[in-house]
């Protein structure tokens, strides 16, 4: 077993235990793929087959509005999964492009094989069941502060959630995660200083 098959089974193993021939039959199914800065995980329009262990770098899931205008729904740091989970369950077409804001390790997995295993592996079942339970109460969490918090709170939280990835990415992404322009983040970080 490599360095990357270790790295995937801990990360589902502090979600989950799992058995070792769990663990086995479930890692065996990713493989190794990169992302360039700009590339995209899946786009909006399209069909989602695969998830993906994001091992390095930064991915976006994001949105246009009907006006053109986007909205960073999420930013997902490594080590974490991604993929159009909706578009997987519902088999429709992806509405939510995730795309690579910095080069990007990610394994991949065709769904409908994990599916495959989950009557073999009841433990692997369970650790499905955790991981929406995860991103339901990240969704709701981060709805929650965009109504009821302001700016400033909202970009303390984004600093203790992604400690240092302002010194990465572009300002223009942070400050549309957090629902305000560009301007305001410079005028909230110039008083946080």
């Amino acid at each position: 077993m490599n360095k990357q098959d270790r790295e995937i089974i801990a990360f589902f193993n502090a979600i989950s235990p799992l058995k070792t021939t769990t663990a086995e039959a479930l890692v065996s199914l990713f493989k190794p793929s990169e992302i360039n800065t700009g590339d995209y995980f899946i786009r909006e329009g399209q069909y989602a087959q695969t998830i993906g262990f994001l091992r390095s770098g930064v991915i976006r899931s994001y949105f246009i509005d009907v006006k053109g205008k986007e909205y960073n729904k999420q930013l997902f740091r490594a080590p974490c999964l991604i993929g159009a989970y909706s578009s997987l369950l519902t088999k429709k077409p992806n509405q939510i492009a995730q795309q690579a804001l910095l080069p990007s390790e990610v394994w991949v997995a065709d769904y409908v094989e994990i599916e495959k295993l989950y009557d073999q592996f009841h433990d692997l079942e369970r650790l499905g069941r955790k991981i929406a339970e995860h991103y339901f109460f990240e969704k709701e969490k981060k709805e929650i502060e965009m109504a009821v918090l302001d700016a400033e709170d909202r970009y303390r939280i984004f600093r203790d959630s992604f400690p240092g990835l302002e010194q990465q990415i572009s300002l223009k992404h942070i400050a549309n995660y957090l629902g305000i322009s560009q301007t305001q983040l410079s005028r909230i970080r110039k008083k946080m200083r």
